[in-house]
């Protein structure tokens, strides 16, 4: 046997037995228990304690809201970090008594608050126009042009391959 052929074996061996090994690691059912977990009993929703909590939420971003002129509260930037407070705060009290965030009890009370401060936020309707039509012959053409450019340089340098090869 040539020492070339030799050399090629043992790092095809040697390759196999690395694979086989690492794939031995990775083997998911040789570290993971494949049977089902019980799951832990879990708590009944109090609804009436968070509706408290939810309550108490509520008052500290309204406490919040009323140091906002009124003039900016449909302008998101003035007021994210008190409506992230708000929206933590429900979900940490919906989890403490045992509830699931977001909920419908959440959920209707966030309307509420919305409707409270932000009902006059209407956005008006965007309307597109289309632009001058010099940009637009201009953005037409350019495209059209390039494509033509390139087509005209693919046909002169196919009939000049002998040339250039």
């Amino acid at each position: 046997m040539d020492t070339n052929e030799f050399a090629v074996l043992k790092l095809f061996v040697f390759g196999i037995l690395v694979n086989a090994w690492m794939m031995r690691g990775l083997s998911a059912t040789d570290s993971f228990n494949i049977e089902p977990t019980p799951s832990r009993p879990r708590k009944a929703c109090n609804e009436s304690r968070l509706q408290w909590e939810v309550e108490v939420c509520g008052e500290d971003f309204k406490r919040d809201m009323g140091h906002i002129d009124p003039h900016y509260w449909c302008n998101l930037t003035h007021f994210i970090s008190e409506y992230h407070i708000f929206t933590l705060c429900t979900e940490t009290k919906s989890h403490i008594v045992s509830c699931y965030w977001p909920n419908p009890l959440v959920e209707s009370y966030i309307i509420r608050i919305h409707k409270h401060f932000f009902s006059n936020c209407t956005m008006d309707q965007v309307v597109w126009l289309d632009p001058p039509d010099d940009t637009l012959t201009i953005l037409i053409l350019i495209p059209v042009f390039l494509t033509l450019a390139m087509i005209a340089l693919v046909v002169w340098c196919s009939k000049r391959s002998d040339i250039l090869a």
